[in-house]
């Protein structure tokens, strides 16, 4: 056939729209065997093997976080210069700052952030004016309380950014500085969106056991983890089952009545009855006692003979989460939340079992003894798991000079440690360098 009457085959009847759907099977194909090769490598003995496919997934990485700026990018280009927002004088500081830490000229921190030279050039001379029509301008408190508090939550916040106005609040009161939760969304400026109401939904039926004492009621539940790459697949057939390399399987168990991290196992592929039965006997193992209620979901692994007959013998009442209702095993499921936005989705997961097994103790480790739980009234699990003084009521630092001794502070009420007018400074710590773990500490200073 020559070439002629190949240029002038007729394509078949809808070609382009088959085309794209070929492209994105094509993609997700490409994506289900990295992911395969590359979960295996990272068990590889050889630790050059393993370091070569680390640094291969993080350039590519790098490369799709740049084709989604360039997307976003492309976007605000199509937007005339004079029609598009503008940067408040706050983000125009930090503007100025990353240009001085990248080195860039003019033009070039003028197209990344897609401004003019002028723009810039007129931010830098007029990085030094004063007063509220500044063109560049600091965080500023907006309370009765000294500038340096302000200074502490909103340096606290750009230190531990995924922390919110509750837990901000809590962490300062365990290390002595007491503010309300409206306090620190007043210093932090937010111009946030208002959340609206969750939908009602319906009630937990009444038969409800409630932790009254440490091991009283424990609750387990099982979760799927997606690895780095996640585990998303375009449509049949090439949807796979929740197994690694794709996701891993995480099962938490912890006490009601103090919301403690009693244990967590994780497993390649959904796991047995047998095998959370084994790492059931390993959690009251280490903990030294057994609980009176355990709550679970209806999964297959606890409707087991085998588990009820387990549970019978250490003489656990076991309890089950009604289907579809909300709230049934309301603590363990918020508990799991909390990991999932605490900790995995901060992370590129792991593709190795043991760095898993590392950032997830870590993260437990400071769940327990250094995160403050709202429903604990700002103490710790550890804190009422042991019966110990919470952090939080504790005395109290006063930075306000003038402020009536007697007078009520932010919730818990505590007496003032030392004498009213104190400065202080934050010191923020991590647990093993994790970002997601902060330590949070006050000292008085001069």
């Amino acid at each position: 056939m020559s070439r002629s009457a190949v240029l002038a085959a007729a394509l078949p009847k809808g070609w382009p729209r088959r085309v794209r759907s070929a492209a994105i099977h094509a993609m997700s194909l490409a994506h289900a065997t990295l992911t395969t090769s590359r979960g295996w490598v990272a068990n590889h003995w050889n630790a050059r093997v393993r370091l070569k496919v680390e640094i291969d997934r993080l350039r590519q990485l790098v490369s799709l976080l740049e084709e989604e700026l360039r997307i976003k990018d492309s976007r605000m280009l199509r937007i005339p210069g004079h029609e598009r927002p503008h940067y408040p004088p706050i983000e125009r500081l930090a503007i100025l700052e990353l240009r001085a830490i990248r080195g860039w000229s003019l033009t070039q921190t003028a197209n990344r952030f897609l401004v003019t030279t002028a723009t810039v050039s007129s931010w830098m001379r007029r990085l030094n004016e004063e007063g509220p029509g500044a063109i560049v301008q600091m965080p500023v408190p907006v309370n009765k309380f000294p500038e340096f508090v302000a200074y502490i939550v909103q340096r606290f916040k750009v230190l531990c950014p995924s922390l919110g106005y509750v837990k901000i609040a809590q962490l300062l009161c365990r290390a002595g500085l007491h503010l309300g939760t409206t306090t620190v969304r007043s210093m932090l400026r937010h111009d946030d969106a208002p959340r609206t109401s969750h939908q009602s939904r319906k009630a937990v039926g009444k038969r409800v056991v409630v932790g009254r004492y440490p091991n009283h009621v424990w609750g387990c539940d099982l979760t799927t983890v997606p690895t780095s790459f996640g585990f998303w697949m375009s449509a049949l057939p090439f949807s796979w089952p929740q197994r690694w390399p794709f996701c891993w399987w995480v099962a938490i168990v912890a006490d009601q009545y103090s919301r403690r991290v009693l244990g967590f196992a994780i497993f390649t592929q959904q796991p047995t009855s047998k095998a959370v039965r084994a790492f059931l006997a390993r959690v009251i193992r280490s903990v030294g006692a057994c609980p009176h209620h355990l709550v679970t979901d209806q999964g297959k692994q606890f409707r087991d003979k085998a588990f009820r007959a387990w549970c019978t013998l250490r003489g656990i009442r076991q309890r089950f989460g009604a289907i579809g209702q909300y709230g049934s095993i309301a603590v363990i499921e918020r508990l799991i939340q909390t990991i999932k936005n605490g900790c995995t989705r901060r992370l590129l997961v792991p593709y190795a079992k043991a760095a898993l097994h590392k950032e997830l103790s870590l993260f437990c480790a400071w769940y327990n003894e250094r995160r403050p739980h709202e429903w604990l009234a700002g103490a710790t699990p550890d804190e009422v798991y042991a019966n110990v003084t919470p952090a939080c009521v504790r005395p109290r630092f006063e930075p306000r000079r003038k402020w009536p001794a007697r007078a009520p502070c932010a919730a818990p009420q505590v007496k003032i440690q030392g004498r009213r007018g104190a400065r202080l400074e934050l010191h923020v710590s991590y647990l093993e360098g994790r970002k997601h773990l902060p330590i949070v500490t006050l000292e008085r200073v001069a």
